[in-house]
Parts: C-alpha cells; structure tokens; sequence
C-alpha cells in the first residue's frame, strides 16, 4: 500500500481512539447523535469534547464527523431546510470542538416537479449561512432522481452555486464509491469525472455495493463481498490520493479484513 494512504473506519462514537487502536487506523469517521434525529449533537466521550480533541491528538488520530443523513439543505420545503441548516451548523460547531478534520454532509434532494436550480442556489444559501469553523464535504450519493449529488452534472449544478458563495473556501468533496456504482457514475473514470467538476477530492468513502450498478440503492458491503469490481476499488483509492474511510459491515475485525483487502490490490 502507498505509504501516503491513510486509511480508517467508521466507528461508534463512545470512544473513537479505543476504536482506531483496535483497527491500528490514524483517522476514523463517526456520528456525534442521532443520526436520524434533529435533536443535535451530543459528545459520548468520557471528559467531553476538549479531552477527545487532546486525546486524538496524542494518540495523531484525525478525527472525521458524518452530519445527520436527515440533513437536507437543498430542498423547498422550510419545515426541513431551517431545521436542516440549524442542525448543520451545532454539528459544525461540535466537530470543530473535537477538533475533527471535515464534517462530511450529504447533498441532499428536491421535492418531485421542483426545479433543480432552486435546490443549487438553496445550497449557495446554506454555505453562507453557516459559520463554517472546519471544512465541510459535501457527499456523492446512490439514488433518487431528485437529489442534488447523485448524478455529475447535479454534482456540477451544486458546484457552480457553492462557488459563488461567501465561505466557498471551506467546502470539499467526499467520494463515496458504493453511491457512485449505485448512482451509475462510471468508477473507471469517476476521479477524473468529479475534480473536472469540483476541482478536488478530500475523503474517500471506500464501499463495495450489494447491489447492482445504477440500483440506485445504498447499501454497503465488505470489500470484495459486493458488486464493484475489487480492481476498482483499487483504483479509485490510487487515483483519488486522499484519506480514505470504510463504512463497512462489523467491527475492528471485519474492517482490518478490509484493509487487508486494499493493501493487496494496492501492491
């Protein structure tokens, strides 16, 4: 394996640092909260944020924050929006707290028969409405036809709106490769595809897909265990030069299996 790669897990959030030395990984990704819920975020580590921040410091393990999958900055309708940008912005505040690296949001969707140009200007309003304190990655995702990050020239319309705004600068591109094959982007070419759009990939999500391409479903599956053609996988790790996380099935064993699984077909 390259030894620029970084590579982790998603872990629960009680105590991220046992859970990285148990999977011997230098960064892990996890939820701070209900990830269903818009109650807010909540740090579980036994002395609270400022120890979590000190801890994963000592320990050089970068933390990664997933906001709530109910975030949705990009639709019209106001009774999820304003709670959507409320919740985006504590979840901002707490990763910064904690000292994370990026706080990775999902693109979110418009309701059936809206304008797709409503929901990019919606996400240009979001940027500038948060106080962005870490950056934040914006997240490719596997279905629907009215989501914002699902198909490239979405992810470009999201883009272009994102730019304009004030904050731009803090804003990167997570790519999540289960929602790419789901989603019917091409792995071969995906890199390339979306740094031609956005200019730059800061995460790797690394998933196989236990269904078929452009399913449109999300669901995730152990490397090698799922649809992707493992040699791709590969790939898109090499080509995207940037830390890399599994969100994969099980704990520290099946996650060390799957970083097993890379560093084979990394060489």
């Amino acid at each position: 394996m390259p030894e620029e790669l970084r590579l982790g897990a998603h872990v629960e959030q009680t105590d991220p640092i046992v859970e990285a030395a148990a999977r011997n990984a230098p960064l892990v990704q996890f939820f701070l909260g209900d990830p269903q819920g818009y109650r807010g975020p909540e740090i579980r580590y036994a002395g609270g944020a400022d120890a979590l921040r000190a801890d994963a410091e000592a320990a050089g393990v970068d933390l990664y924050v997933h906001a709530p999958y109910i975030v949705n900055v990009a639709t019209t309708n106001n009774r999820i929006r304003i709670p959507s940008r409320k919740l985006l912005q504590q979840h901002v505040d707490a990763a910064a707290e904690i000292g994370a690296k990026g706080l990775i949001v999902h693109g979110g969707h418009v309701n059936k028969g809206d304008d797709p140009a409503v929901g990019f200007d919606n996400w240009r309003k979001a940027i500038e409405a948060t106080d962005l304190k870490l950056p934040l990655l914006i997240e490719n995702t596997a279905g629907g036809d009215q989501s914002m990050t699902r198909r490239l020239e979405r992810i470009a319309g999201v883009w272009e709106a994102v730019a304009a705004a004030a904050g731009a600068e803090m804003v990167g591109f997570c790519l999540d490769t289960c929602h790419a094959h789901a989603g019917g982007l091409d792995l071969e070419t995906v890199v390339d595809d979306l740094r031609a759009v956005t200019g730059r990939i800061d995460l790797v999500h690394l998933n196989d897909s236990r269904d078929e391409a452009d399913s449109g479903a999300d669901r995730h599956a152990n490397l090698g265990a799922g649809h992707i053609d493992p040699d791709l996988l590969a790939h898109v790790v090499r080509e995207a030069g940037a830390p890399a996380l599994v969100e994969t099935p099980g704990g520290a064993e099946e996650h060390v299996a799957d970083f097993a699984f890379l560093r084979e077909r990394l060489g």
